[in-house]
């Protein structure tokens, strides 16, 4: 087999930290590829305008397949203020760069697995009229990942043509006397093409590993439109999954339910915005940011990233504090991308002995607040925990 050439994006804070333990990881588990650093995140919009450097596309146009640590992400106005002085009133725009790349390279689908590993403190508890129970969670997100409010169509004083346009719609008439400087419009976007890919690829992943369920989280009852061309296609594409469950949730009731019989779903598909709220709630339950990976699909290229922000605080920290955990099961998504099942399961089940002996935790896993102290209170470095995986993947 030949040589990978894996493009790394440490990006910003606590980003750094995690993407080199998962290079050690990788190493230590014997895969073999090639690393190209590219640039991305805050450094470079600051020093040049651009969080997301062409020369960045380019090496991904080139290899289509990244791994990515976090970046910083700001509102408008103060990403502004920290343009260099030089920079400054010339018209630049900040975007996020994540949100760029899954543009450019069309990575619509976004799989994120939300599931229990026994032993870790931070899992959901449920109370019974026996007393307590833990149940085992097995959710996997699949979020669409380019289109829906991410889209990024939206003006703040929107020109006349674009006013004229959405004036066209009755329900516009409750704003017919709103100045257009004090308009703000986002577009929410659905294409059927879309719809139908990602249920599909949700539908396909269920087959291949066994849920029972493929349940369509929206909003069709409110957002009829958009939420309502998600459910009709996913009905559509249920008929070739006859021994597969559909089931519909709106994503208010479901952010209720998945607190109260969270391990009866299995897939569960999105729109952009819903997809992030449901997979956040749901990591939550297995143990919050530090366990949360996800996957970036498009039909050729696709990148691998935890979820947590750059966490800036803890940046600086010597040494590390954080949890690298959701960096590794990101990086045993990039590892089932390319066919290593093997390497990816044996990531995994090392966790797993990790947090199932208890003998090495993270700060969040012992429920301590962040800082320096942590270490001395008995909580494990970051590169500690990387050592502990890394001695676990020599037994499972």
């Amino acid at each position: 087999m030949p040589k990978r050439t894996v493009v790394t994006m440490p990006g910003d804070g606590i980003g750094k930290i995690v993407l080199n333990e998962a290079l050690r990881l990788l190493d230590a588990l014997g895969f073999e590829a090639d690393y190209v650093h590219a640039d991305i995140g805050w450094e470079f919009w600051v020093k040049e305008g651009n969080p997301l450097p062409q020369r960045t596309l380019d090496l991904l146009e080139k290899h289509r397949l990244g791994l990515f640590g976090a970046i910083t992400s700001k509102p408008k106005d103060q990403a502004a203020l920290e343009l260099a002085p030089e920079l400054q009133g010339k018209g630049y725009v900040y975007y996020s760069p994540i949100v760029g790349l899954r543009q450019h390279f069309n990575l619509d689908i976004c799989i994120r697995p939300c599931r229990t590993f026994k032993g870790n403190p931070l899992n959901f508890i449920r109370k019974t009229k026996d007393g307590y129970e833990e149940p085992e969670i097995d959710v996997v997100i699949f979020r669409q990942n380019t289109e829906g409010l991410y889209s990024g169509v939206e003006w703040t004083n929107p020109p006349p043509e674009v006013r004229k346009a959405l004036e066209t719609h009755p329900k516009m008439k409750a704003f017919k006397d709103v100045p257009s400087e004090d308009f703000a419009i986002s577009c929410r976007i659905f294409t059927r093409r879309a719809c139908r890919r990602i249920v599909e690829e949700a539908f396909k992943y269920a087959k291949r590993y066994d849920y029972r369920s493929v349940t369509i989280c929206e909003k069709p009852n409110v957002i009829r439109e958009t939420s309502g061309m998600l459910r009709e296609e996913a009905r559509k594409v249920h008929e070739n999954y006859p021994d597969i469950e559909l089931w519909e949730t709106n994503i208010d009731a479901q952010m209720m339910w998945l607190t109260k019989n969270p391990e009866d779903y299995g897939i569960i598909v999105s729109g952009n915005m819903f997809g992030d709220i449901v997979s956040d709630g749901f990591a939550g339950l297995v143990g919050g940011l530090g366990f949360a990976c996800s996957a970036n699909i498009g039909k050729d290229c696709a990148i691998f990233e935890p979820t947590h922000g750059s966490a800036p605080k803890y940046a600086d920290l010597k040494p590390s504090i954080v949890n690298p955990m959701a960096m590794f099961l990101s990086t045993a998504l990039m590892l089932d991308y390319l066919g290593e099942n093997d390497k990816a399961n044996k990531i995994r089940s090392a966790i797993a002995e990790v947090i199932k002996e208890g003998k090495v935790r993270s700060y969040d896993m012992l429920k301590l607040k962040g800082g320096p102290d942590v270490l001395k209170q008995g909580a494990a470095s970051t590169d500690q925990i990387t050592d502990a995986v890394i001695e676990k993947l020599k037994v499972v």
